[in-house]
């Protein structure tokens, strides 16, 4: 028999889903949300609707975005020629803290992973390889997938697919451990990783 009422178990079973909640955190947090008034519930409840109601993805790039471009992409201030390749969109946001990097970007929506059964077909890459037949004015494709065993065979896999085109393919500089995550670097880490980044 349960210490807590069905309802509560209800949302401690939903909370420990997010990434990072584990049984302890969920209960923390299940308490808090019953502390608060009931419009604290009903404000977050009409939130998280409304983000998955509005949010998709960018038609270009794959950035979250609530129409059909993100406000990158919509930007004239750009660097039309240099193209950032990340994983997900929370990378993005990684980068932008920088302040330094002030091309376009193009999000993947993760890596290629025999194990998890992802293949290529399961990413943007047709989308990316696209976008260069499309425009002529890249000069510069930066890949800045996660320095791991999938993160590394997709950089691989991406310098392959883009050999036809005149353009330079470079792989984000080891300013990143191995095996870490760009979503968790500090700005001064992912400045100096752009900085070193290495033609793959």
């Amino acid at each position: 028999m349960s210490e807590y009422p069905a309802s509560f178990e209800r949302l401690i079973f939903e909370l420990e889903k997010l990434p990072g909640i584990g049984p302890r955190s969920a209960i923390r947090l299940a308490f808090y949300i019953l502390k608060k008034p009931v419009e604290f519930s009903t404000s977050l409840a009409q939130a998280l609707v409304e983000a998955k109601s509005k949010i998709h993805p960018c038609r270009n790039c794959f950035n979250l975005s609530e129409g059909a471009l993100c406000t990158i992409c919509q930007s004239s201030r750009r660097d039309t020629s240099l193209l950032l390749v990340v994983e997900d969109p929370s990378d993005i946001v990684a980068f932008e803290r920088t302040h330094e990097y002030q091309g376009l970007y193009h999000v993947l929506g993760g890596v290629l992973s025999p194990l998890e059964g992802k293949g290529p077909q399961d990413l943007t890459l047709n989308a990316l390889v696209q976008r260069l037949q499309n425009n002529s004015q890249w000069k510069e494709v930066i890949v800045a997938t996660n320095p791991t065993v999938e993160g590394d065979s997709t950089a691989f896999y991406i310098q392959q697919q883009l050999k036809p085109f005149p353009v330079k393919v470079t792989r984000i500089a080891r300013g990143l451990p191995s095996g870490g995550d760009v979503d968790y670097a500090d700005e001064s880490t992912l400045l100096k990783s752009l900085e070193g980044r290495q033609t793959l």
